[in-house]
């Protein structure tokens, strides 16, 4: 039995790029020890705010919602709203805001719910089938992205919460190295700001979507996303995850390593 290298209890993880066995107790600890620095970096909880959070029903998500309330379950000055949005794909999106539902009433958490068809009169699937704004995954993307900023100036939210995650962070910080689009990575700051929009945190940023994983099920979250959604990203982007996924296995710590790269390149924008 492996055991873990700070306790000697049985270890659930090793981790490759910090070369440490841990139990489950250290392991939630390194987890909400990296959500914390992420959070930190925001330089907004210091005093009272009020979080949308980006509540999909998936393992990041329901991660993300559950350390929050966890990290913040004594501040009475921090406001939680999960907002849902349902882009109405056929047999996928309604089993995992089935979870979205469950885990936020779980938790004691408002909510809210908004639908594809409601604001913008046609679901994904309608969208796709007509082939008129681009590859789905695309479209829906942005479509999401623009309904889940309008929701939070609804909801007079100080920031909007998304569980990306550090493989998402890398991914894209890669595909906009590899595409040239240089602005798109400036965008990537926590709490970037743009005219109209709210500003976007990651708690999870700093997190590996394997541990993500691995703590959604230790507890008890209901990961539901197992089963992919039927519109796939491009294959700039699979390709993009898939060599980014065989680097890091050969050289631990990749991931992070394009993190930071990331970090120090915003720090030199004048």
């Amino acid at each position: 039995m492996t055991r873990c290298d700070k306790c000697n209890a049985r270890a659930v993880i090793f981790q490759r790029y910090s070369g440490m066995h841990l139990c489950r107790s250290h392991f939630d600890e390194d987890v909400h020890r990296k959500v914390r620095e992420a959070l930190r970096e925001t330089g907004i909880f210091g005093k009272g705010a009020k979080l949308a959070v980006d509540l999909d029903g998936g393992k990041n998500s329901s991660a993300m919602l559950y350390i929050l309330k966890n990290l913040f379950s004594r501040r009475r000055d921090i406001e939680m709203v999960a907002v849902l949005v349902d882009e109405e794909i056929f047999g996928y999106r309604s089993k995992t805001l089935a979870n979205a539902r469950s885990l936020a009433e779980r938790l004691d958490i408002p909510y809210i719910t908004k639908s594809f068809k409601d604001e913008y009169k046609a679901t994904t699937d309608e969208i796709a089938s007509k082939n008129c704004l681009g590859p789905p995954c695309t479209f829906c993307r942005d479509m999401k992205r623009a309904l889940l900023n309008r929701s939070s100036l609804e909801l007079k939210a100080d920031v909007l919460a998304t569980g990306d995650t550090l493989d998402r962070e890398a991914q894209t910080i890669m595909q906009s190295y590899l595409r040239g689009e240089v602005d798109r990575i400036f965008a990537l700051k926590q709490q970037y700001r743009s005219q109209g929009m709210v500003p976007v945190i990651k708690p999870l940023r700093r997190v590996p979507e394997r541990e993500v994983a691995l703590y959604a099920v230790t507890h008890n979250l209901s990961p539901s996303d197992s089963c992919p959604c039927p519109y796939l990203g491009d294959p700039m982007i699979q390709e993009v995850k898939k060599n980014l996924d065989d680097f890091e296995g050969k050289h631990p710590g990749t991931k992070y390593s394009l993190l930071r790269s990331m970090e120090r390149l915003v720090q030199l924008k004048p």
